[in-house]
């Protein structure tokens, strides 16, 4: 029985050496605090459909549309006046002339075609430019809001399956943005 006593006080005293020399060694190396890192989630449609500066966008983009529309049914409208003359010559001309006006005919068709697709992509490319400003604003706000908050990490909502209500910092992030843009100038398109 001395024996095991003998070697059960060997055992506390190399347990009791051991942790003071851990703690000695954690007193004269200060270790790394480990943090729990910050993801919140952006719901990045949601912001896309709500922020009033989007809302204005489509707005005039929508008048544009319109007055493309507009324009579209007057070229449209002169040439079907021009295919309804065209059909009256037919019994008119001779053969060669009437080849020659039709050529001119779908000459002007395809004309308008090409206006019609150049306008819809000046269209496009104004209602990108406008989206882009919101953009740049919208990830300005992100990372500043990662940085003044300790965020280490902001995740789209799409990829996201299930999120504490308390990380989903959209919201926050929206108002900010109707806040610094409230509308954006869509420029008109070229013509």
């Amino acid at each position: 029985m001395f024996k095991r006593l003998s070697t059960f006080a060997v055992a506390i005293a190399l347990i009791a050496l051991t942790s003071s020399g851990a703690s000695a060694q954690s007193q004269a190396q200060p270790r790394e605090r480990l943090v729990t890192p910050i993801i919140v989630v952006l719901d990045v449609g949601l912001i896309r459909r709500e922020a009033s500066s989007v809302k204005a966008i489509r707005e005039q983009i929508v008048k544009f549309q319109n007055d493309l529309q507009e324009e579209i049914q007057k070229e449209q409208e002169a040439l079907r006046t021009a295919q309804t003359e065209l059909s009256k010559k037919q019994t008119l001309l001779a053969p060669e002339a009437f080849a020659d006006e039709r050529r001119k005919f779908e000459k002007r068709v395809v004309g308008v075609q090409q206006l019609v697709q150049s306008r819809r992509r000046a269209l496009e490319e104004s209602q990108n430019n406008a989206m882009l400003k919101v953009e740049e604003t919208l990830n300005a706000i992100v990372i500043e809001f990662a940085r003044t908050k300790g965020y280490a990490m902001v995740v789209r909502r799409a990829q996201v399956v299930l999120v504490d209500d308390a990380l989903n910092i959209t919201a926050d992030v929206l108002k900010e943005l109707n806040a610094r843009m409230p509308t954006v100038k869509v420029e008109a398109p070229k013509k």
